[in-house]
């Protein structure tokens, strides 16, 4: 079986949870990064939604890419899947992706379905602190994710400013 390439955008990038051979900063075109998908297991509950990111329509977005040895092809999708799939908000897609030094790949990443009823669309930086302030799912609290998430972007050397205003808001 030939390797193949998972693209993560949120939590995968410092915390993929698989086994990977390499690892590469990539970034894939017709989406971006998104705190966009009201948490309803993982960082908040049903009755008190946390929020978390999701690749959503329109313009870019710079993650890690991760090559997995094609022999751990069905355990890592398997993991993926159980992780990411848990109440459908996400898509699998096979996604073209460029990696910084210049190669084109496809990789495997999660699609928000914007038709899914935990699809939050577009929030104000104010309004999201408030709901990723007092949410807690079965990953710990949603602060903590949201800040995560924040420092290992940050890290990779890019800048998002409505991220940075709603980790200034908590």
């Amino acid at each position: 079986m030939q390797d193949f390439w998972v693209f993560g955008y949120g939590s995968l990038i410092w915390r993929p949870g698989f086994d990977y051979v390499e690892r590469a900063k990539a970034r894939v075109a017709g989406y971006h990064r998104s705190l966009c998908v009201h948490s309803h297991v993982h960082r908040g509950t049903p009755e008190r939604p946390g929020l978390v990111f999701g690749l959503d329509r329109g313009g870019s977005c710079v993650g890690m890419a991760f090559r997995v040895e094609g022999a751990r092809r069905e355990e890592t999708l398997a993991y993926l899947r159980a992780r990411e799939l848990v109440t459908n908000v996400y898509r699998e897609a096979l996604l073209p992706v460029r990696t910084t030094d210049g190669r084109r790949i496809a990789a495997v990443s999660y699609v928000v379905d914007r038709g899914h009823a935990q699809y939050a669309g577009k929030i104000d930086a104010a309004s999201a602190a408030a709901i990723v302030a007092r949410s807690h799912g079965q990953s710990g609290p949603n602060v903590d994710y949201v800040r995560s998430a924040y420092e290992h972007i940050a890290a990779m050397g890019l800048r998002d400013r409505w991220l940075q205003e709603v980790v200034l808001r908590l």
